[in-house]
């Protein structure tokens, strides 16, 4: 990879990756794991060991994937490490679990886990039917709501994440947004709800249907709990903040 800083491709690896320079000289290192594949070789663009018409290109639009075993433990550890996770761990369709880092020049770094069978005799076994009881694990508590998560890919879903609302009179949700479909059965009490400048009162045996990335404030009037599902693959945002934010219950 040809790079404006080495160093700085450098460190990035060795510190969060576990690659060791097993050469090195200016505008140059050749990084390497025991374990990997895959040697890393990084040249200072401009140098002159290549063709010319090659030593002004730098390494853009180039995605370096590692496939690793428990990605959410190398997640929640590269960010406790303080890494720059520019894509949020998420699941794909097709069974692909990712999360991606940009390096100090750009370089994009993803982390893949895959989770669809990989051979055909595990077909059977995984389109069984699943029957998943809660657990206290799965509840997420805020000051005035509770989820209770029931389906998610950790728990045995493949395309949906579904999980119970329960909030306390007079509570007020912030205003957010989902990158995905949610569908809300309301199953006691009322909520009201407000969408892209549109209130809402929606009471016990009703469902609503709020679209995608649109700001969006959930009141309840009264205790309420209510029935919702989504894509699992749906994150919020908050307006005025940056980057996007699972929800745990739902992954």
């Amino acid at each position: 990879m040809t790079v404006a800083d080495v160093d700085a491709s450098r460190d990035f690896l060795c510190t969060h990756l576990g690659y060791q320079v097993a050469m090195a000289d200016d505008g140059f290192a050749s990084l390497a794991r025991e374990d990997a594949a895959v040697d890393i070789v990084l040249l200072r663009r401009g140098t002159d060991v290549l063709p010319a018409e090659q030593r002004d290109r730098e390494a853009s639009g180039l995605i370096l994937a590692f496939t690793v075993t428990d990605l959410a433990a190398e997640e929640a550890r590269l960010r406790a490490a303080g890494a720059p996770i520019t894509m949020p761990l998420r699941e794909e369709p097709w069974g692909e679990r990712l999360f991606q880092m940009t390096d100090p020049n750009g370089v994009v770094i993803q982390l893949v886990e895959w989770t669809a069978p990989e051979h055909p005799t595990d077909q059977n076994e995984d389109t069984a039917m699943h029957v998943i009881t809660p657990t206290p694990e799965n509840v997420t508590a805020s000051p005035n709501t509770t989820m209770n998560g029931l389906t998610a890919p950790s728990r045995g879903s493949a395309e949906l994440s579904t999980w119970t609302v329960a909030m306390e009179s007079g509570g007020t949700s912030p205003e957010h947004s989902i990158s995905r479909e949610q569908v809300w059965t309301v199953t006691a009490g009322a909520l009201e709800v407000t969408c892209d400048g549109r209130t809402e009162r929606v009471s016990a045996g009703q469902t609503l249907v709020l679209p995608p990335n649109l700001v969006r404030r959930i009141h309840a009037p009264e205790a309420a709990e209510a029935h919702v599902s989504m894509r699992a693959d749906g994150v919020a945002s908050v307006p005025g903040t940056e980057g996007t934010r699972e929800l745990p219950w739902a992954r």
